[in-house]
């Protein structure tokens, strides 16, 4: 049964202009360049350089006071163009154009290894059906240079896509053309394919036909490290092995790896969002803005405004009044964009001051061993903001020093206790960690357990999970897998 009732109750929204500064506050340096050159081709009322106005008590809103009693019907406040439950169809415009934008960017891109692959089948001889087949075959490439698709699959693909009734033979045959293209190893189905395709092109000297004969035979034991069980086997010296698995750790396991686009290249290079340097002991932090213009409001605009509000004939047409609309929403527009400019520099500036006096030690030394426990509400506490504005503000901010560029996710750390009661970082403990993995014998690697002790008779007390998740979050294999002969 259905009851009609009326219910109170508080709710909380973010208008468009916070939502907008929300974002402004999570770009990076390079990213708000482009957006401040968007807002400067789509917003006429917006200028850059600095300004120095005649009057410096006149402002905008003061004009706005002047409107004449027969056009009050004419709303030009800022409120009616961008409330909380609706955005004005301008921005709408906006956001779809900067989408388009973004789709249509053009840049330059060196051969893929997609084009490379075509290159070379061009030179091949291949009857049409073989060249359709191998065209299906390297589109179906991956990243790595990898064919990670079962040949009955392609089959139907092929029977589907293209009309060709191929068999398993027939795709394998091609298959085998196309793993004679330059670079080695490439369009293997696994990595023990793609080794072997490497060692089978090298001149055929005793220690390559050695490392075949390991991949072939005993590749599993040879992932596994269990060098042991292979001298045995093979009834070989450790002087052989050494040199065949010298052999085989030359080769490129990622044979596609080294064709990428000029773009993702580009998204690669770091472009500091802060400026650290030390001088005479004193840190001094600077943002880099360079990119970023000053900006300040069209005095056109303005005057056009003013000349307007001031009139008291009321004479207007309803055209001049749209028109007039359409400045001050645009000089509404580009006046919050300046104060969400100024709002994100002064945010970002005030919490990498609290970072910094946080982590002193470490940005006058660079030692890692230096640096402090520290969470996001440890900063937000002394910056006075909310944590979740510290985690926007650290999101994809990098820091300049003499000693790197870092990323400020680098900063914070959680923290542990010694046998002391004392609390420490715990890139202190993986740094310690890292240093005794790095200085192990290769023949016998220190197992987690053993690197517990360690860390124990250094005062730290860590068990040996903790010492493994440490561990596996610097990238670094168990103590089998770091074995050597």
């Amino acid at each position: 049964m259905l009851k009609q009732q009326l219910q109170q109750k508080l709710q909380q929204k973010l208008s468009p202009q916070q939502i907008q500064l929300i974002r402004l506050l999570e770009l990076p340096t390079i990213e708000l360049e482009e957006r401040v050159k968007h807002e400067l081709e789509e917003n006429p009322a917006l200028e850059e350089g600095q300004d120095i106005p005649d009057d410096p008590e006149q402002t905008i809103d003061d004009s706005g006071d002047e409107l004449s009693a027969n056009e009050t019907d004419v709303d030009l406040s800022l409120g009616d163009y961008l409330t909380e439950d609706d955005i004005p169809d301008y921005k709408l415009r906006e956001i779809r154009e900067r989408a388009e934008q973004k789709e249509d960017i053009p840049f330059s891109v060196g051969q893929s290894l997609n084009e490379y692959l075509l290159q070379q089948l061009g030179l091949r001889d291949l009857p049409e059906k073989e060249m359709k087949i191998a065209e299906y075959i390297i589109g179906n490439i991956d990243d790595d240079g990898y064919l990670r698709r079962d040949l009955s699959a392609i089959g139907d693909d092929l029977i589907f896509l293209a009309g060709q009734e191929v068999d398993d033979q027939e795709i394998e045959a091609v298959l085998k053309i196309i793993q004679d293209f330059d670079p080695p190893g490439i369009c293997a189905r696994n990595l023990q394919e793609c080794l072997l395709l490497q060692l089978e092109k090298k001149e055929q000297t005793p220690d390559v036909k050695l490392a075949i004969r390991i991949l072939k035979e005993y590749f599993d034991g040879f992932s596994r490290k269990h060098y042991d069980k292979i001298l045995r086997a093979l009834n070989i010296d450790e002087a052989e092995l050494k040199k065949a698995i010298q052999e085989i750790t030359l080769l490129n396991p990622k044979p596609g790896g080294s064709w990428e686009s000029s773009m993702e290249s580009v998204m690669r290079q770091i472009t500091p969002d802060f400026i650290v340097e030390v001088h005479n002991g004193e840190l001094f932090l600077s943002m880099n803005n360079r990119g970023v213009p000053d900006l300040h409001i069209n005095r056109d605009y303005q005057e056009m405004f003013q000349s307007y509000t001031s009139s008291k004939n009321g004479q207007s047409s309803s055209q001049m009044r749209n028109a007039i609309q359409f400045v001050k929403q645009k000089l509404d527009s580009a006046q919050w964009f300046i104060d969400a400019i100024k709002q994100r520099q002064e945010t970002l500036q005030r919490t990498m001051e609290t970072i910094i006096s946080l982590q002193r030690d470490f940005f006058l030394t660079g030692d890692e061993s230096t640096l402090r426990p520290m969470i996001l509400k440890d900063v937000a506490e002394r910056a006075g903001y909310d944590i979740s504005t510290i985690s926007r503000v650290s999101n994809s901010k990098y820091v300049q020093t003499y000693f790197g560029i870092y990323s400020l996710k680098y900063f914070f750390s959680e923290s542990m206790s010694t046998d002391s009661g004392e609390e420490v970082s715990t890139r202190e403990v993986k740094k310690i960690m890292k240093d005794h993995i790095d200085s192990e014998d290769k023949r016998k690697p220190l197992t987690d357990e053993e690197l517990a002790s360690i860390l124990k008779e250094k005062g730290y007390v860590i068990a040996r999970r903790t010492v493994a998740k440490y561990r596996e979050q610097m990238e670094i294999p168990v103590a089998r897998l770091r074995k050597e002969i």
